[in-house]
């Protein structure tokens, strides 16, 4: 379910205003590190975990593939010395902990560095910062706190599939970046089931809750569609640009990326225009509702306005016997049940008008 409070996110890099650039600042709630490190070639892989990253020096150059992942950055020291270790350029580092970069590629003389922002439902929709470093030989991947949509990539490459083992290090990085693509169509699949749910809740009962729902889906769209929409150009550039970290033949899987990224880009801005449209639908709804309440009342008020002209003029009690005006009826002893029997007539006769023109 989604929440109506989110979880606050601070705006802006941790580092001092005029601190020097590179100067890796770690978020103080921030996880603490867990190390897992993959080594792979055609008839060998190792998987464990590590505490110190310097056993990383024992793998790397001696498996065609190396994976290190890190899940949790509350540990600047790890990150620098991993930095050292593969030569990661500081700007790089820190970008890594600052998580709040939108989805980019930059090029190093050692390595590319990749952004990809992913979808996390978490009392509301949040995006996860995705940090991928592609060597010749190694992938290195950080994020904030471990989540599933990297689990089918271990997977395959423990399986043996004949696409991870076989191949370079750009298409364990192509692997990881379609499993990151990939994540967004659940979050999106449940955001159109809420869709579907808060529409049905409108065509039956609409009230604020129902209203706040939708606004809520709305916003976590719109936070979808900030992340989605920059990894379309960043998959471009892999494709477009010359680099040597990424083979040809890597090149034609990266176009299987792209076409995902549109895909999500497009079920966005499909659910978006629905988000709007079912606001629209509750406006309307709650005008309807209003309407028919001031039908009714107006009904009501048309009906005793003629009862209360009645009963006006036989209230006036004009009674002068020189009078040529005198309303004979006051003494009349049916006077009374004659002006009840009218007043009930006439609104009898209106009811009925009223279910003959189809207003009631």
């Amino acid at each position: 379910m989604f929440l109506n409070r989110r979880e606050k996110q601070s705006i802006g890099p941790r580092t001092s205003p005029g601190a020097p650039p590179g100067t890796i600042v770690v978020d103080p709630e921030a996880c603490p590190p867990e190390i897992s490190v993959m080594a792979y070639g055609a008839d060998e892989i190792i998987e464990k975990k590590i505490e110190d990253p310097d056993e990383v020096r024992d793998l790397v150059g001696k498996f065609p593939v190396t994976w290190i992942h890190v899940d949790g950055l509350g540990d600047a020291s790890i990150i620098t010395r991993l930095g050292e270790m593969f030569g990661l350029h500081p700007l790089a580092l820190e970008d890594v902990v600052e998580m709040k970069q939108h989805t980019k590629i930059e090029q190093f003389p050692n390595n590319l560095f990749i952004v990809i922002r992913v979808p996390v439902l978490k009392g509301g929709l949040i995006t996860q910062q995705l940090n991928i470093f592609l060597g010749s030989n190694y992938v290195i991947t950080f994020q904030e706190r471990r989540v599933g949509y990297l689990e089918p990539v271990r997977e395959r490459i423990s399986k043996s599939t004949p696409r991870t083992r076989f191949v370079n290090a750009d298409y364990l990085a192509y692997s990881i970046i379609d499993a990151a693509i990939d994540s967004c169509f659940p979050v999106l699949e449940e955001l159109g089931d809420l869709l579907e749910d808060v529409e049905q809740e409108i065509l039956t009962h609409a009230d604020a809750e129902t209203l706040n729902r939708a606004h809520n889906i709305k916003r976590d769209l719109l936070t979808l569609r900030r992340a989605v929409w920059p990894q379309r150009d960043t998959i471009n550039i892999l494709l477009r640009e010359q680099t040597p970290f990424i083979t040809a033949d890597t090149r034609m899987y990266l176009r299987d990326c792209y076409d995902h990224s549109i895909q999500v880009i497009d079920f966005v801005e499909t659910f978006r225009e629905v988000g709007s449209e079912i606001i629209n639908l509750y406006m309307s709804r709650i005008s309807n509702d209003l309407n028919a309440v001031m039908k009714v009342l107006t009904i009501i008020a048309t009906i005793f306005i003629p009862l209360g002209f009645i009963a006006g003029v036989y209230g006036m009690n004009f009674d002068t016997e020189a009078s040529p005006w005198n309303m004979p009826e006051l003494h009349w002893y049916l006077g009374y049940p004659f002006a009840l029997s009218i007043m009930g007539m006439t609104a009898l006769g209106l009811l009925g008008y009223f279910r003959w023109k189809r207003w009631l």
